[in-house]
């Protein structure tokens, strides 16, 4: 099970039109925004990614508004663990559980899953907070990443099992959030 003490959250690449065209678009950023606030209720870190923002696009307003003490970390990898910065912070944080979230399923999300996975952590894709352009692509994403070795979840899911007991003032905050 997840514990709030090992995790980490991952945002990739939630931007531009990219994050508008994308399968189910307005559902997927709700619930990465609530995961994300989320995630800072239980004191876990985040890091957050964005792919090429010269080109792409900034990170879509719902989610970098919850992320407003921190920059996103540049990439042009599809990757996120082929971005050294990526790498650092990501060992800095002393975590080996990672959740990831973000755009797209079958691209970046897939490719930075495998390279985690390949380096000894357990990954856990919140299935709700990904998608790609077509509704196939993210089902074959997400296929190849349980066959490797990820695991799916889901924001109440997540949540719900870092916080492990029903009472005290994250239990209500986080209630509050998906309800």
């Amino acid at each position: 099970m997840l514990q709030k003490e090992e995790t980490v959250l991952v945002l990739i690449d939630v931007q531009g039109k990219l994050a508008e065209i994308v399968d189910n678009s307005e559902f997927v950023i709700h619930n990465i925004a609530k995961m994300t606030e989320g995630v800072q209720i239980l004191d876990i870190p985040v890091l957050w990614l964005e792919q090429y923002p010269k080109g792409l696009g900034p990170t879509t307003e719902k989610v970098a508004q919850k992320l407003q003490n921190q920059k996103p970390i540049e990439k042009i990898t599809f990757s996120a663990y082929d971005t050294p910065e990526f790498v650092e912070q990501l060992e800095k944080t002393g975590r080996k559980k990672v959740l990831l979230a973000g755009i797209e399923t079958h691209i970046c999300v897939y490719q930075t899953a495998v390279h985690l996975l390949q380096n000894g952590y357990e990954v856990e894709v919140l299935a709700d907070c990904v998608s790609s352009r077509t509704a196939k692509n993210s089902e074959i994403g997400l296929q190849k990443m349980m066959q490797l070795g990820a695991k799916v979840t889901s924001v109440e899911m997540a949540l719900f099992e870092m916080l492990q007991v029903a009472k005290g003032d994250q239990f209500k905050a986080i209630s509050k959030l998906v309800k």
